[in-house]
């Protein structure tokens, strides 16, 4: 029997699915995606170390590059082109908000709420936090030992952060995600806790520790790590740290066709901002959703097939069957 080739149409896509990864800032290594080995994931279960964002709104890519000709002869005529300058940015709206989207849209460092002392003076960015608690031998990514006394300071529904005591050093710190750049020594010893993105929902809380509803991004709590309560999130207007990583945008055509887009770099150029979208409906109120914006410019890399400069990297894989 022939086979049942057809001639694709142009893909048909609902909504675009958007994943993000951390760039190791220190070495400047965006994380790697092959449309040709990984191309076929689960949407619902990308690969490591891949966080889905789930469903984004709004998702636009404006190209920036320049060229110019190269003129010759008299009169001058063109003889060829060459690119003057590369630049891209991209602009989304997230469904939700998480911590990590919340960060995504913000121009600097995204905060943890630590649950504050007893007492403490009030801060924009939190007071002083009540003191951290050690994880016990045998932690894992998603089960913290704590003896009982510490346990009992968790309820099930709260956020915790772990991460190391600050010391004093500068440069990157945040593990396994940098959260913020420090250009000279700080005071606090919870800052690195404050900007990590090592965060967790505890889902039960017994006498011998917290079981989490997602394993920490960290994985095994590191020696030296400490335990604090979240109560929420907070990022400012203004600061000088940009934060950077690496994207993936799918597209999941009707007949199963994707259009990937992949950026190795990308940084938020844009300031903290919202979108209201009214609720319809005679009886919502004057009700909006309030959305997140998020605006990216794209950074090269150098591909090591042939040192060419890239911003961003195109795929499609077509369906089944579908004539090339």
């Amino acid at each position: 029997m022939a086979a049942n080739w057809f001639s694709a149409p142009a893909p048909v896509a609902r909504r675009v699915r958007g994943y993000f990864a951390p760039v190791n800032r220190a070495a400047q290594t965006p994380v790697l995606f092959d449309p040709a080995e990984q191309g076929g994931f689960s949407l619902d279960a990308p690969p490591a170390p891949w966080i889905s964002l789930g469903w984004i709104q709004e998702f636009a890519r404006k190209p920036g590059s320049k060229t110019s000709p190269v003129l010759a002869g008299i009169p001058a005529g063109t003889l060829e082109q060459v690119r003057e300058t590369l630049q891209a940015q991209v602009s989304v709206q997230f469904l939700s908000w998480t911590k990590l989207t919340m960060a995504l849209a913000t121009g600097s460092q995204h905060m943890n709420l630590l649950a504050p002392a007893s007492g403490a003076a009030p801060a924009a960015d939190g007071a002083q936090a009540a003191a951290a608690v050690i994880p016990q031998s045998g932690s894992t990514a998603s089960s913290i030992l704590l003896a009982a006394t510490d346990a009992a300071k968790f309820a099930p529904g709260s956020i915790i952060a772990l991460d190391t005591d600050y010391t004093g050093q500068t440069g990157f710190v945040g593990t396994p995600i940098s959260g913020a750049h420090v250009r000279q020594a700080l005071t606090d010893v919870d800052y690195i806790r404050r900007v990590t993105f090592n965060v967790a929902l505890v889902s039960q809380v017994n006498s011998t520790g917290l079981t989490l509803a997602e394993p920490l991004p960290g994985g095994t709590p590191a020696a030296g790590a400490k335990l604090q309560a979240v109560t929420g999130f907070v990022d400012r207007e203004g600061g000088s740290f940009y934060q950077e990583w690496s994207a993936l945008f799918v597209m999941q055509g009707s007949q199963g066709e994707r259009i990937f887009f992949y950026y190795p770099r990308l940084q938020t150029m844009a300031s903290a901002e919202e979108a209201a979208i009214p609720l319809s409906g005679k009886n919502q109120g004057g009700q909006a959703r309030v959305l997140l914006k998020g605006q990216f410019l794209a950074l090269p890399v150098t591909d090591p097939l042939d040192g060419e400069h890239v911003l961003c990297y195109r795929s499609f894989l077509p369906a089944a069957n579908a004539l090339v």
